[in-house]
């Protein structure tokens, strides 16, 4: 059977299903996120496809009322951490020289699980334990997470198709190797896909993992494990410890056979793990491979000519969807003074009829953001502009957290372009709007450039096509993922291959081939058929 040349025909997106009233897919919805709002459960680590349970707990709780308990989940110590690499080193070999279509099958497989098995089980954990709303779960738990499986092994079957020519009596190939050692995985709460993906093409490409998953997230991913599990997926190719990180970290960080970091989070965190990894450099067999996606100060700018109501839907969607917790988010915009008052307008409008409340009510819009400390954060910064004379908001403000952490969609005025809101990242429902004059078009793109040491997404609104071409080349670092007439969020797997640059990462583009090429090490191969048997050149005869 593994004989055969096998490829992966290109994949459709997974549809995304609409969850309206009366449907099937809604009840389905509405009776697990029942379920598990009624139980708690217990989450072990898993090493070496073992379930270990340290006794070391906490709690998982969800963010729209935090009395109400999820799961108890199991901490690594110091000893589980070092049977995960050992867990991890041990599958290595055996996975490594599997064929690489089983390792995609299992991949497939899991695909197939989710979709059509698991789909209501990843949606309710993420909604309830990282409180996305139904719709903001579809796409990530269910739809992303099965774009990544599926189109990273139709990528994964073009590079394994990437053969040098061979001519003039060699045979010339490559070998795509997974990278020597393990990886350490580290994911953020905000994605089950990125959790997901960070794990699933490291492996997919022959390496094995030791996964540190976010806590407040511990929930979705411990399912997502049993899933893969489920699908095939041998004993030590994945080993899942929960804990902290810090704990982790200088355990992983120090072993010499560190074969790489997948890394998304905050910007200090991978700057932290990339200090650690330079100053261990005499300790490893080879130089870790360090892949990171962190931050953005994202943007929306517009031109005098963009559409206005389509502008103003742009920056509810792009910086309130999930609460603002996307790297992704819509967290400044540019605006014009000829278009603003019309703006503003919609803008608030449009935040009136935004409810806010439980992801079990569909209705809601706006969820809660994902603990007590993020919620004191971004509080800090709307109180900052509330007290500044250089600032004024102009839509909600408020915050309240006695049962979930729930904050008002909050849009802030700056007078001052440099203002606080408009230069750190929030990560929270909270838009900062500049208001320029419309004769400083090109200096006003020069100054949001400028503004932000991240370069992940931005958004651009004009009719304008010069004006469109100008902003674009203006501002060619400033994002990674660049959107015209559109909000900059919402890259899909396969269409818009996702990364940035600057203070937001090593630009690695999850979402292609571009990626998995980061977890393997080619070895080129020369065979020659008739080898030479005399050491002088012909004209020396």
């Amino acid at each position: 059977m593994n004989n055969a040349i096998f490829n992966f025909n290109e994949p459709a997106n997974e549809p995304v299903l609409s969850y309206m009233p009366g449907s099937s897919e809604r009840r389905e919805l509405e009776k697990e996120l029942r379920e598990q709002e009624s139980m708690i459960v217990d989450i072990p680590l898993i090493i070496g496809g073992k379930e270990i349970r340290t006794g070391k707990t906490a709690k998982i709780t969800k963010p729209t009322d935090h009395t109400h308990v999820l799961a108890t989940y199991h901490m690594a110590t110091e000893k589980e951490v070092n049977l995960a690499i050992k867990a991890a080193l041990d599958a290595k070999c055996e996975w490594m020289t599997l064929a690489w279509m089983e390792r995609a099958a299992i991949m497939a497989r899991a695909a197939e699980l989710i979709s059509k098995k698991y789909r209501y089980r990843l949606n309710a954990a993420t909604m309830l334990g990282q409180a996305k709303n139904a719709y903001q779960a579809e796409i990530d738990s269910a739809c992303e997470i099965i774009d990544y499986l599926r189109f990273n092994n139709y990528f994964a079957s073009l590079i394994y198709m990437e053969q040098p020519k061979s001519e003039g009596g060699t045979i010339n190939r490559i070998e795509y190797r997974p990278l020597e050692g393990f990886i350490y995985t580290i994911t953020p709460f905000n994605f089950t896909a990125i959790a997901s993906n960070l794990n699933t093409s490291v492996a997919l490409m022959g390496n094995t993992t030791v996964w540190k998953p976010a806590s407040a997230s511990i929930l979705s991913n411990y399912y997502l494990m049993k899933i893969l599990g489920e699908a095939g997926l041998p004993a030590g190719v994945i080993n899942f410890i929960p804990g902290s990180g810090s704990l982790i970290s200088s355990i992983v960080l120090k072993q010499r056979d560190l074969g790489g970091i997948h890394f998304t989070g905050s910007n200090p965190t991978l700057n932290g793990l990339w200090k650690q990894i330079t100053d261990n450099l005499p300790l490893y067999r080879s130089y870790p491979r360090i892949v990171g996606e962190t931050g953005g100060k994202d943007f929306i700018f517009a031109h005098n000519s963009a559409d206005i109501r389509a502008l103003a839907t742009a920056i509810v969607r792009g910086a309130f969807e999930y609460q603002g917790q996307k790297c992704s988010a819509a967290s400044r915009a540019y605006i014009p003074e000829s278009i603003w008052n019309e703006t503003s307008g919609l803008l608030k409008e449009m935040l009136s009829e935004v409810k806010t409340g439980d992801v079990t009510d569909l209705s809601n819009f706006v969820n809660a953001v994902i603990d007590e400390s993020s919620f004191d954060r971004i509080m800090s910064y709307i109180d900052t502009a509330r007290k500044s004379k250089d600032a004024e908001i102009i839509a909600g403000g408020k915050g309240d957290k006695s049962k979930g952490y729930f904050i008002e969609p909050t849009v802030i005025l700056a007078r001052d372009p440099h203002f606080v809101t408009m230069e750190e990242e929030i990560f929270g429902p909270v838009m900062t709007i500049y208001v320029y004059d419309d004769d400083k078009f090109e200096d006003t793109l020069e100054l949001c450039d400028q503004t932000s040491p991240y370069g992940l997404t931005g958004a651009v609104f004009s009719n304008d096509k010069y004006a469109m071409i100008k902003a674009c080349r203006v501002l060619r670092f400033a994002a990674g993922n660049f959107y015209i007439n559109d909000k900059p969020t919402g890259a899909m797997v396969g269409q818009q291959p996702f990364g940035g640059s600057r203070a937001s990462g090593t630009n690695d583009k999850a979402g292609s081939h571009l990626n998995l090429t980061r977890w393997v090490s080619p070895r080129t191969i020369k065979e020659t058929l008739i080898p030479a048997t005399e050491f002088r050149y012909p004209y020396m005869e």
